[in-house]
């Protein structure tokens, strides 16, 4: 059964998934890929966030430059799935963007870097990827970057439990350009320390685009309901993702299924309202329960949200009317410090 037969018109929106590197299977043909185009099309997923992954390196001059060049080769490729002759998805840099992808057909295809490692020591690259779509930035990944401290620091690069007790000045100053760009504060993969300064200096709403609750899985990946309080308070999202070691203590994949992804969303929801939640699956990147090991099965997921007693109104806006509604106060934040 598809979306569209669940819910006519519904905007599915998945607001993380990576993408392989340097060489994978093409994202035109339906491969062993979780998430290509045809099975999005399967799926009827109206949108999808693709991020260029820049895992933590040496935080010297070679390291960065590295981190650079990668993440421009991957939000290259990540835009090469939007072809001019309209064989492929279409690339969309605003909320409007994605609406009208959806409206028209098309897969809207969103660009995005996890790990904030990727600028370096340098806030003005973050201009340079605003030019190239980004939408949102990972502040971190695992290990401590020139931003911030990670939730999970990386003792192979001599990381300590913390370095600047949340966000360093740096990490400051690249929140404040982002908000002036209009790019969207992913606080995914951050030290709590992080987490919540962030939330509290942002002039636009912070997400989470791939985590989940802490109360159901003690997880230091996952966020404790202080942390969703904070999320809340800023205007913002947690977007719950489907990796099994975050949705429940050392699962696999094969021993989960949607009803597990459904309890971290319905316990979300409890704590902090229904415009707070979303789907961030992180597929390609470690997603994947029983019955959604990829893009086509999303409609298993909308079937056990209406399972569970949510209403039309409340799955449209898990599944992508709140990571839009977002996405706009982030445009209304850059409007109103830019111009």
């Amino acid at each position: 059964m598809m979306n569209s037969d669940l819910l006519p018109g519904l905007l599915v929106l998945d607001s993380h998934v990576d993408i392989p590197w340097p060489d994978g299977p093409s994202p035109f043909e339906d491969g062993p890929r979780c998430v290509d185009l045809p099975k999005l099309r399967a799926g009827r997923v109206g949108a999808v966030c693709f991020a260029a992954y820049v895992p933590q390196g040496p935080r010297d001059d070679a390291g960065h430059a590295l981190a650079r060049a990668r993440a421009e080769g991957m939000l290259a490729a990540i835009s090469a799935m939007a072809p001019a002759n309209g064989s492929g998805g279409v690339l969309a840099l605003s909320a409007d963007d994605i609406e009208a992808a959806h409206a028209a057909g098309r897969v809207a295809i969103v660009p995005a870097i996890e790990n904030g490692y990727a600028l370096g020591r340098d806030v003005e690259a973050l201009d340079a990827f605003f030019r190239r779509g980004v939408r949102y930035v990972t502040l971190t990944h695992n290990g401590h970057n020139e931003l911030a401290d990670a939730a999970i620091p990386r003792k192979d690069l001599n990381d300590s439990e913390t370095e600047f007790g949340g966000l360093s000045d740096f990490g400051r100053a690249c929140i404040a350009r982002m908000n002036e760009l209009g790019i969207l504060v992913d606080v995914s993969h951050a030290a709590k320390s992080t987490m919540m300064q962030a939330a509290a200096v942002s002039r636009a709403p912070v997400v989470a685009t791939h985590s989940c609750v802490r109360a159901l899985c003690d997880h230091p990946r996952n966020l404790d309901d202080e942390q969703l309080f904070a999320l809340r308070d800023s205007g913002g999202l947690v977007q719950i993702t489907i990796v099994s070691g975050f949705l429940k203590p050392k699962a696999r994949a094969s021993e989960l299924s949607v009803a597990d992804i459904v309890d971290h969303v319905a316990y979300a929801v409890q704590k902090i309202g229904i415009d707070h939640v979303g789907i961030g699956t992180d597929f390609d990147g470690g997603g994947g329960v029983k019955g959604f090991m990829n893009a086509s099965q999303t409609p298993h997921l909308t079937q056990e949200f209406l399972r569970r007693g949510f209403d039309e109104d409340a799955v449209r806006k898990i599944w992508g009317g709140n990571f839009l509604r977002v996405m706009r106060e982030a445009e209304g934040v850059r409007k109103q410090l830019l111009f």
